[in-house]
């Protein structure tokens, strides 16, 4: 049996894998998307001379939530990723909500920033909505074409993967993001603006970062001694397990 029948399929394994880096990925994850969706609410331009875009704060980091998750459904599996994709979501909203009830609390007559919390994380439920759609499609969706690619090339070509897989998640990761998130609140000029910066930023920042991509999942497969091909795995998103079969 070839080492890429070995590594076809889910592991499975009688004792659980112990992976170096799984854990460091996951929390850096979790990390830029609690971030990231802070930032969001706050919009900005871009003088870019021909045109001056709207974006929101979270585009700066967001997009390498999808280079993580690239990162893990390649070398660990769809199985792994979708598990990472529901934690992420789940701190995302713990740290949202929190934010929501601290600032709904009476506020200090002594407090040095009266009102400044209110104002700034007022929006922050409606982003929470956004970002939890969009997040959920998008993140599947480039999980899921990322892992079908590889099937397709026989592992070959990882940058067809990376960018076609991003091409279709972060397309409907921005575009339910958007519109859910500022619909009615941005003119619809500066909206699908915003719509069309933020698409080109985050494949144009996943193309200009694929020699990292390259040189992160090579060190990884090496390291962790893995290199899964997701022939037999149940791509639902509420499938639960490390196999996911």
């Amino acid at each position: 049996m070839s080492s890429d029948q070995k590594l076809s399929e889910p592991v499975l394994n009688a004792q659980p894998t112990r992976f170096k880096y799984f854990d460091l990925i996951l929390a850096l994850f979790a990390v830029v998307l609690i971030v990231s969706n802070l930032a969001s609410t706050k919009t900005a331009t871009v003088n870019l001379g021909f045109w001056q875009p709207a974006f929101d704060g979270g585009t700066i980091l967001f997009p390498l939530t999808y280079i993580f998750g690239d990162l893990l459904t390649e070398v660990y599996g769809y199985a792994r990723s979708r598990r990472v994709i529901w934690f992420g979501l789940a701190m995302n909203m713990l740290a949202t909500l929190t934010f929501a009830l601290v600032a709904s609390l009476p506020e200090s007559v002594d407090s040095p920033t009266k009102g400044a919390f209110g104002v700034v994380f007022a929006f922050a439920p409606r982003i929470l909505l956004a970002s939890t759609l969009a997040f959920f499609v998008g993140e599947f969706l480039n999980s899921y074409v990322l892992a079908r690619l590889k099937l397709l090339t026989g592992g070959r070509w990882l940058w067809t993967r990376t960018i076609g897989s991003t091409l279709v998640g972060q397309g409907a990761d921005t575009l339910v993001f958007s519109l859910v998130a500022f619909w009615g609140v941005l003119p619809s000029d500066v909206l699908w603006g915003l719509v069309l910066f933020n698409y080109l930023y985050k494949v144009g920042l996943e193309v200009v970062l694929t020699p990292v991509t390259y040189a992160v999942v090579s060190f990884l497969k090496r390291a962790e001694g893995v290199d899964v091909f997701d022939r037999h795995t149940n791509f639902s998103p509420f499938k639960w397990g490390k196999s996911g079969s």
